[in-house]
Parts: structure tokens; sequence; C-alpha cells
């Protein structure tokens, strides 16, 4: 009993992380790569998400509650694994490494997001491109926003492989070597996305580089 129960939390805890969270954390990349188009058009895209009906609902049910159980699932799953790349060295066995690594980056990162964003914003501060701007003023910050936010992406793009698997959507080695490519293709094209989109919020200079990216 205790077995199935903890099979079908892996799964649920798996779902999560792909549907509504990896759809979620694409429309929140997206959303803030309308910074690259200046600082008008992400102010006005950031509105938009603002004013969208039963937000707060959307919000609680939709993402918090969610990565609040992914979360804590998932730090259960960490901490209870066994990983054993310093003995195997295979290439998923590395995957399931850093999985788990990236997976606690996100969880300080996205906390620490959502303390600067929206519990700010709960206590009367505007969500626009100042308050980003105003965050990434420094070279650490910028930092720590570029690895959080390729954490992120990774943790995402090597659980959307998991997930393929787990639910049996691919099951075949070959199957199983596409899905790889494929999700390995993801986590370079969102990341180019997620990087453009910090470099928008900071000097004009640090832009630059930024926009020698190839853009998609």
């Amino acid at each position: 009993m205790a077995d199935t129960r903890d099979f079908a939390l892996r799964r649920l805890h798996s779902l999560l992380g792909v549907i509504p969270i990896g759809l979620y954390l694409i429309q929140h990349l997206t959303v803030n790569h309308f910074a690259t188009r200046g600082r008008e058009s992400f102010d006005a895209a950031a509105h938009f998400m603002e004013t969208l009906p039963f937000r707060y609902f959307l919000e609680i049910f939709i993402i918090f509650l969610p990565i609040i159980f992914h979360a804590v699932f998932g730090l259960y799953i960490t901490f209870q694994a066994r990983n054993n790349v310093s003995r195997y060295g295979y290439f998923r066995n590395w995957m399931f490494l850093l999985q788990r690594v990236t997976g606690i980056i996100t969880l300080i990162f996205i906390s620490w997001h959502v303390w600067e964003t929206r519990v700010q914003a709960a206590f009367g501060a505007k969500v626009n491109f100042s308050m980003m701007e105003e965050i990434l003023d420094n070279p650490f910050m910028i930092g720590f926003y570029i690895v959080g936010v390729i954490s992120t992406i990774f943790h995402f793009s090597n659980g959307l492989w998991s997930f393929l698997v787990s639910w049996g959507i691919v099951q075949s080695p070959r199957s199983q070597k596409i899905a790889t490519y494929v999700t390995i293709g993801i986590f370079f094209a969102v990341s180019i996305i997620g990087i453009r989109s910090i470099f928008a919020f900071v000097n004009p200079e640090w832009f630059a580089f930024a926009s020698n990216l190839p853009i998609l």
C-alpha cells in the first residue's frame, strides 16, 4: 500500500512539474522576453497578466500550490535518493544528480524571486520594468539570476524527459534517446530566451552582449 502511494505521488510530482508548472515557466519567460522590445512593451505585458480574470485563484491553485507540493516532495526525493555518479558516471546518472542539484537551486531562486516581486507587490510595490531594473542593478544579482534561471530551465527540461518515461510516453531505448535530444534542444532554446530577458533589464552595455545571442 505504501509503495503504491509513493508511486502515485511520484507520478503526480512528475506531472505537476510539466503541467502546470512547466507551462507557467514558459509563459513567465515569454512575458519577461517582452523586455527585449523595451520598457513599454514589458510593462504592457506585465499589466495584461495582472489584469487577468480570476488572477488570485489562478495564482494560488494553478501556480503556488502545485509548486509547493512539487518542491516539498522533490526535497523528499532528493534526500532519500542514492546517487551513484562517482561509481558509474553514466549520462543518465549525471542527469539524475543534476536534476536534484538544480532542484535545490531552483527552490532557492524561486523563493527569492517571489519575495522580491509578488510579496513586494502585495505591500504596494508595482511589478514593472523599473522593479526588475532595480533588482538587477549589480553584477552579483545578475549572476544570481543567470544561475537561477538556467537551473530552473534545466530542471524543467530534464524533468520533462523523466515525465515522458515515467508516464510511459517514451519506452523504447530509441524513443528515449530522441526524447533526450528534444529536451536538450528545449533547454538551450528556452535558456536563450531567459538570458536575453535578464540582460534586457540591465544597462545597454550588458544588453549589447546578450543581443549577440541568436534570436529565436
